[in-house]
């Protein structure tokens, strides 16, 4: 599997492996060096992946890890599974960690290009509000979790949200 060659972009989509498929407590990884998907932790009952989460290979932010991706789709997928993506916009946000630091880990959204129950979902406006604070909320508890902080500075459109993903190719 060689993800770190995958390019972003295919078209005018963005490519994500999912790491970890909706409705899992477990938290999935990929670890380049050994190219397996690996274990890293597991939710605490009753909190569960709300979308597939994953990343988009060969791009870095902040973090210094790839980008990440809630994926809205059909069904599950499996982790290391290539889904073709529209990105509908980004969450930006500001993450304190358990040592102080702050650094920017953006939430980006997009829908499986496959998808046929949600393939009119072209933008953020398409999604029902209270999806959106659901999705908020999900990142702010996940990381407090973990002894860290997610502040959501804003939604950004898919425009702004492309913008940074190609910012990030390549890092």
């Amino acid at each position: 599997m060689k993800i770190s060659k995958m390019h972003a972009f295919r078209k005018n989509y963005v490519n994500v492996i999912i790491e970890t498929p909706k409705g899992s407590q477990n938290k999935f990884d990929y670890d380049p060096e050994y190219d397996i998907f690996s274990l890293k932790k597991t939710l605490p009952i009753g909190a569960v992946f709300p979308f597939d989460f994953g990343f988009i290979p060969d791009t870095k932010g902040e973090d210094g890890d790839p980008l990440d991706v809630l994926v809205i789709m059909d069904q599950p997928a499996y982790p290391g599974c290539h889904v073709v993506c529209r990105i509908l916009g980004v969450l930006e946000a500001e993450q304190k960690e358990k040592d102080g630091t702050k650094q920017r880990n953006d939430r980006y959204v997009g829908v499986a290009h496959s998808s046929i129950r949600f393939k009119g979902i072209k933008n953020l406006k398409s999604l029902n509000a209270s999806m959106v604070e659901e999705i908020e909320h999900f990142f702010i508890d996940y990381n407090k979790n973990e002894g860290k902080k997610f502040k959501p500075l804003g939604w950004k459109d898919r425009e702004k949200a492309l913008k940074l993903i190609k910012k990030a190719v390549g890092k």
